[in-house]
């Protein structure tokens, strides 16, 4: 059972490095803004943490809900303690990849917040006046400010 868990565990950590490379791959993709990359990216990213959850849980099931260094606490000393070192660099490499994950996602929502008010704002330009805008003979109707019509010299 050591060897089962151990090699699952190299796996994980092996895999939390890859997936931080393809963060920081994606990060930069976002950067350049090219949409085919990030969605070729986005669908690694996600297959790879189909695989690490697979391993994940085939480490629940081979300790049957106990923990991991509770486990290694029941080896002998040099067994444990190699199993707590990879899962302490387990759980940092999962910090390190979950703030480079937040990290992204903030640039995608900004760069679809920016899409958005320029789409806005050039529909805006785009878009014609309002209806009311054209009298009956084609031309345009101003509009009335009877604040300013004293000091234009109109009554």
């Amino acid at each position: 059972m050591y060897q089962i868990i151990s090699e699952s565990l190299t796996r994980q950590e092996r895999a939390l490095a890859l997936l931080h490379d393809l963060l920081e791959e994606e990060y930069q993709t976002l950067l350049k803004r090219d949409a085919n990359a990030i969605a070729s990216l986005e669908f690694s990213i996600q297959e790879l943490i189909r695989q690490l959850a697979v391993e994940k849980s085939l480490v629940i099931k081979s300790l049957a809900g106990k923990r991991v260094l509770e486990y290694a606490d029941s080896l002998e000393m040099e067994e444990g303690e190699i199993l707590k070192a990879l899962f302490h660099d387990i759980d940092k490499s999962e910090q390190q990849v979950s703030r480079l994950a937040s990290r992204n996602a903030q640039l995608s929502l900004g760069l679809l917040d920016q899409s958005t008010f320029t789409l806005q704002a050039l529909t805006s330009e785009a878009a014609p006046p309002r209806a009311g805008t054209y009298g009956r003979r084609g031309g345009m109707l101003y509009e009335l400010h009877p604040q300013a019509a004293l000091i234009s010299g109109r009554l």
